[in-house]
């Protein structure tokens, strides 16, 4: 008689994560994963003991890791992944115990990444690029071989219930992203019609930058990208100018707002720069907003006289204004997760 097979360990779901809540943004851009780092990162997670799928997620507002394992409880599997980001990204013991964590599995793990594609997790209550964000975070996992049939099947359930929340509430209403956030703010400090701004960078965010200043009425916009092609695209979008990357330190005493969301891996606006450039300026007002992770400026900038810098943690409170109107909507978005969490057997009926 043939000896059975031993019963194979069904792959639990498991997620790690920080974000703008648990985790300020000067330790959050110590373990951001660069784009082009992601495809890397999917397949170390993936390798780590026990596990056999993995996605990584990670924007200026968190970082968090979608994964499967086979071997132990849930915990023991956290603390690997908590390992891991520590290892992986060279943490002090000081940084290390900084990395406060949120640590979900099973069905709150689902939950949680229905709420992050509905925008029910963002800074931005409604938020819409988180939609996209997610998206391409699996699409990369997808093409990196890192995810099989428990995180596929999570992944596009999540996509489904991320449409429905926005298809039958008004979550999106008003403001709905950082980069309009950020226009806000430069919209209370000047008028947009009359002052000149220029956006260092030219990816999502900055395109998100663009659209909002353009329904704003602003007429004058500088973008500067280190592809100078993409500046160019984007400027031509909008009626603005590119300059070239090695150039744009020299245009800006022109302007008066400075948004910055670059990929760079270090501050790329130092306060010498700024210093020189409030010089030329006879010392006129400067607002700088940073809305890249890791920040593109220095913090000591904001100790210039003349220049107020907000990073993306300070645009926190602005966001908090137009949240109560969202609000409203929560509990019917809540509803509806809950009720595609039954739907989809992540939950029990009564």
């Amino acid at each position: 008689m043939a000896e059975a097979a031993p019963a194979t360990t069904p792959p639990q779901l498991v997620c790690l994560g920080l974000n703008y809540r648990t985790t300020p943004v000067e330790v959050r851009e110590r373990v951001a994963f660069p784009e082009a780092k992601v495809h890397e990162a999917v397949q170390e997670v993936r390798s780590l003991p026990g596990f056999e799928e993995g996605v990584v997620l990670s924007t200026c507002n968190r970082v968090e890791l979608y994964a499967t394992h086979c071997h132990g409880e849930a915990h023991a599997a956290h603390e690997r992944l908590v390992d891991y980001l520590v290892r992986r990204f060279d943490l002090a013991p000081d940084q290390a115990e900084a990395l406060v964590t949120y640590k979900l599995d099973a069905t709150e793990a689902a939950r949680h990444l229905f709420r992050v594609v509905s925008g029910l997790d963002s800074m931005v209550l409604g938020e819409t690029e988180i939609f996209g964000q997610v998206k391409a975070a699996y699409q990369k996992a997808l093409e990196a071989g890192a995810t099989r049939r428990v995180l596929n099947k999570l992944f596009q359930q999540a996509f489904a219930v991320g449409k429905k929340v926005r298809h039958e509430t008004s979550i999106q209403r008003g403001s709905t992203s950082v980069g309009s956030v950020a226009v806000d703010l430069a919209e209370k400090v000047h008028d947009l019609k009359k002052c000149r701004v220029m956006l260092v960078g030219a990816g999502e965010m900055s395109r998100t930058c663009a659209q909002s200043l353009l329904s704003r009425g602003a007429s004058s916009i500088i973008v500067s990208n280190r592809s100078h092609e993409r500046a160019v695209e984007l400027a031509a979008e909008m009626g603005g100018r590119a300059i070239r990357f090695d150039e744009w330190e020299a245009a800006l005493h022109e302007v008066d707002v400075i948004i910055s969301s670059t990929s760079a891996p270090h501050f790329v606006i130092k306060p010498d720069l700024v210093r020189e450039v409030m010089r030329k300026r006879r010392w006129e007002p400067l607002l700088l907003i940073d809305i890249a992770v890791p920040r593109d400026v220095d913090p000591q900038v904001n100790d210039i006289e003349g220049v107020y810098l907000y990073d993306i943690d300070a645009l926190q409170a602005i966001a908090d204004e137009g949240r109560r109107e969202r609000e409203k909507q929560l509990a019917l978005c809540e509803k509806i997760i809950e009720e595609q969490l039954e739907k989809f057997g992540f939950v029990k009926s009564p």
